[in-house]
């Protein structure tokens, strides 16, 4: 009985960086949209791409890029953000040639304390991607546009009634310095009495709250979010949630109205007092902003390169790195074959995509059948690809290197059963006519042998009976 044996092992390289000769671009980009617009409307980027101008397969195709503002001109936050937030630069470098394809090199950087609409961004000081050469040849590295977001942080912030960004029709007036046993933010709150009077507030979030006192005085309010009636549509601060009159007099800091779910963006939020003689209130709203799985669409700049078009030709050759082939495994062995994916173009920039670097696909392969080989470096050699990743960093990223592992099949030597042996279910061999011939000499031998003693016994008798 014969086996055959493949196996496979995953050699993880331990991160190095691209040793190679680089090339250094110097790219300019000028920045529109989004958080351009609410900054200094056009936004002037001076960029260095670093590109390796020679690899050998196997090693990693490194390609990082520092970004910075080229004059005064600045990015600008987009709206009132107490807490900060995110820029998120990625950017776009094609590949042709010998391998056609995209990276997207990425980097982000948070920025520290609360900004008011317009305040200027700190740009990452660079970005960088990566990916594998598996073979020999020439590729060209064009960079592409730059696309810049903002990613908003989870905040709830309060906002007080006195708040200028808050508008108050006819009607309305502004009480300080109220009793502190009250509970009202900041002491303070708007109050009136008139049929209609409103008041409006714009804000940024994904949720809002309607911050008054609870009274007995006091009487329902109709809420309004972008033009359309709230979520209920009607308030009553001297009721009960069951709809019993309050016993409550002056109870502030109570939040009678909320709602969540908006999209991340900009919306308005309007009350009106219902009833002639009733007191309508206003304590505060509360902004709540819950964390975004997206950047804001609204927010992204897009920037196009302004000087001229450069592009960079990576050289790719042959290397001299011999892994050692990795004893035999006896377990069936999955293969892999690599593949590039290319990444979204530029002219679809929201959609996803990875790095072009080789995917293994694996797929169940049996062992080698064997067969009868004159010598042992005659079998069969099988050959599988393994690619180790290790996380980038920013700017300048590493990453293991696609390792070729060899796995040689154990082949059985071929085994000779002799015909007409036990349990084989085959007849005997004839005998052959020069055996027959020494079985009948041999018969013949014994004949003669048996004739001589009988004739020596019959004269032995007859001695006797002369001497009788």
């Amino acid at each position: 009985m014969a086996l055959g044996l493949a196996g496979t092992a995953a050699i993880v390289v331990p991160a190095v960086t691209a040793q190679a000769n680089t090339a250094d671009l110097v790219v300019d980009y000028a920045c529109n949209g989004g958080i351009a617009g609410t900054g200094s409307g056009t936004v002037n980027l001076r960029t260095k791409l670093t590109v390796p101008t020679t690899l050998n397969v196997g090693d990693p195709l490194n390609v990082s890029w520092k970004l910075g503002y080229k004059d005064a001109t600045r990015l600008g936050a987009p709206a009132l953000l107490p807490n900060g937030g995110r820029v998120e630069v990625t950017g776009r470098v094609n590949l042709s040639g010998s391998w056609i394809g995209q990276l997207q090199p990425k980097g982000f950087v948070d920025q520290p304390g609360a900004m008011v609409k317009g305040t200027p961004l700190k740009l990452p000081e660079g970005i960088a991607d990566f990916a594998y050469t598996d073979r020999e040849g020439t590729l060209t590295v064009k960079p592409g546009k730059l696309f810049i977001d903002f990613r908003p942080p989870a905040s709830e912030v309060v906002v007080n009634d006195d708040d200028p960004r808050i508008s108050y029709g006819p009607g309305w007036e502004d009480l300080n310095d109220q009793p502190s046993q009250n509970n009202d933010n900041h002491l303070d709150l708007h109050r009136t009495t008139a049929k209609d009077a409103w008041a409006s507030f714009t804000f940024t979030g994904t949720g809002i709250d309607y911050i008054a006192q609870r009274d007995q005085r006091a009487g329902p309010v109709d809420i309004y979010v972008d033009n359309e009636p709230g979520t209920p549509p009607r308030v009553d601060p001297s009721r009960n949630d069951d709809g019993t009159v309050v016993n409550d007099a002056n109870k502030g800091g109570q939040t009678l109205w909320k709602f969540r779910g908006l999209k991340f963006g900009e919306h308005t939020i309007s009350i009106k007092n219902v009833e002639d003689g009733k007191w309508g209130q206003l304590d505060a709203f509360r902004v709540v902003t819950r964390e975004v799985a997206n950047p804001p669409q609204e927010y992204r700049a897009t920037c196009e390169i302004v000087s001229a078009p450069v592009a960079v030709q990576v050289k790719i050759g042959g290397g001299g790195d011999n892994p050692a082939s990795p004893s035999p495994d006896t377990s069936a062995s999955p293969s892999a074959s690599p593949s590039a994916s290319a990444s979204p173009t530029d002219e679809n920039p929201g959609g996803g995509g990875e790095s072009p670097s080789p995917s293994p696909s694996t797929s169940p392969s049996p062992s080698p059948s064997p067969s009868a080989s004159p010598s042992p470096a005659a079998a069969q050699t099988q050959n599988y690809i393994v690619t180790a990743v290790v996380t980038q960093g920013s700017p300048s990223p590493t990453a293991t290197r696609t390792v070729t592992l060899t796995a040689t099949p154990s082949v059985a030597q071929v085994a000779i059963t002799p015909q007409g042996g036990a349990q084989t279910g085959e007849a005997p061999e004839r005998v052959s006519s020069s055996a027959m011939l020494l079985i009948g000499s041999g018969g013949a031998l014994l004949m003669i042998g048996m004739l001589s003693g009988v004739a020596m016994l019959r004269r032995r008798a007859a001695h006797s009976g002369e001497r009788g």
